[in-house]
C-alpha cells in the first residue's frame, strides 16, 4: 500500500468515527475501539515562560480529564442510553471536524501512529454552545484486516474550560 493509499484509508476512518459520534451511533464507535485501548485526556497548565508548550500537560498518573479503557468507554455509553445522565438531557448535538492528518508506521508492524487536529461544537438546549480546539495523538492496530485505536490522547487548547460537564466524546 502506497502512503498515500494508507493515508487515505486513515482518513476515511477518522471521517467515519466523527461521524458515528455526532449522529449518536455510541455503541458502533464503541467496535472502533480494540478491547486493551486506553482513551486519555490530560489536564492542561500555563507554562512559565522559560517552559515548553509541550510540558503543559499533566503525566499519566496524574490529574487527567478522562483516563478511560473500552469497559469505561462502554459503561459511559450505557449512562447516557439510560436518561439519567443529567449533563446530557437533552442530548448534545456534536459537529466534530477532523484535520490535519499525519500518518506514520508505528515500531510494532500491525500499528500506525496518527497526529490530527480537531475541532469539536456542541450545542445544548437553545444556547448552551462550546466549541473545543485540540490535537489527538492515536495509536491505530490493524485487527481482521481493519484499522481500530489502541490509545488516544487528546490534548485540549485551553487550560481551563467554561462549559457544561464533558460529557461528549472527542
Amino acid at each position: 500500500m502506497s502512503a498515500l493509499e494508507l493515508w487515505f484509508e486513515v482518513q476515511q476512518f477518522l471521517v467515519r468515527e466523527a461521524r458515528l459520534i455526532d449522529d449518536r451511533h455510541f455503541e458502533e464507535w464503541l467496535d472502533l475501539f480494540t478491547e486493551d485501548a486506553v482513551y486519555w485526556m490530560p489536564g492542561r497548565t500555563n507554562p512559565w515562560r522559560s517552559g515548553a508548550v509541550e510540558d503543559s500537560t499533566t503525566k499519566p498518573g496524574e490529574l487527567a480529564l478522562f483516563e478511560d479503557t473500552k469497559a469505561t468507554l462502554t459503561t459511559r455509553v450505557r449512562r447516557l442510553r439510560t436518561g439519567m445522565a443529567w449533563g446530557e438531557d437533552p442530548p448534545s448535538r456534536t459537529r466534530h471536524l477532523i484535520t490535519n492528518v499525519e500518518v506514520e508506521p508505528d515500531d510494532a508492524s500491525d500499528q500506525l501512529r496518527v497526529r490530527s487536529h480537531f475541532l469539536v461544537y456542541r450545542a445544548q438546549l437553545e444556547t448552551d454552545k462550546d466549541l473545543f480546539v485540540g490535537m489527538r495523538d492515536d495509536v491505530l492496530r490493524r485487527v481482521s484486516g481493519g484499522l481500530k485505536i489502541a490509545r488516544r490522547t487528546l490534548r485540549l487548547e485551553d487550560v481551563v474550560h467554561d462549559g457544561k460537564p464533558l460529557s461528549i466524546f472527542f
